[in-house]
């Protein structure tokens, strides 16, 4: 009875220690997945974040943009020759200014993506070319230059609310 009494003590603590591997093993993996979707989910967080931030930027420097285009419109109507060289002169100075925040904000979009919300940025930077050499026109006096520039709102608007619809897509799909 003495020689039973071993071999169930052994076979009992062995069940007990390959058990414990077992468990052991299976609460290793567990946190190990664990760890890797917290990573994953931290990660597309950050992304989402970085991507919303510079989305913002961009859209504020374009809304910034839109509403100097509306004060250099409204300088063009001055009556005062030298009050509207002055006026259209700072218009075209804060643009330039606005410019330089507007291009930052659409290489950041060009880095943290995605290519859709990308290329929408950089159509709002194409289309403030148009604006800028309509509004250097008309510091130069040249004929049909204040309608060249009002005809280049529309499509710049178009270019900074595609980019909007873009931007939003691709905050929902992170």
């Amino acid at each position: 009875m003495a020689d039973n009494t071993f071999w169930i003590a052994a076979l009992t603590g062995g069940t007990a220690v390959l058990a414990s591997w077992v468990t052991s093993r299976g609460n290793t993996r567990a946190a190990r997945i664990q760890a890797d979707a917290a990573t994953a989910t931290q990660r597309l967080e950050r992304l989402h974040e970085a991507r919303r931030t510079a989305y913002l930027d961009l859209i504020h420097c374009g809304q910034r943009m839109a509403d100097l285009y509306w004060k250099a419109s409204e300088a063009h109507r001055l009556s005062d020759p030298e009050n509207r060289s002055a006026a259209l002169k700072d218009s075209r100075d804060r643009i330039r200014d606005t410019y330089g925040d507007l291009r930052k904000a659409v290489r950041v979009i060009e880095l943290e993506g995605p290519d859709e919300a990308a290329a929408a940025a950089y159509a709002v930077k194409q289309a403030t070319t148009g604006p800028y050499q309509a509004l250097n026109s008309m510091l130069n006096g040249s004929t049909g230059a204040e309608d060249l520039f009002d005809s280049c709102y529309a499509p710049y608007w178009a270019a900074l609310t595609r980019f909007i619809d873009a931007a939003k897509s691709a905050l929902r799909e992170t």
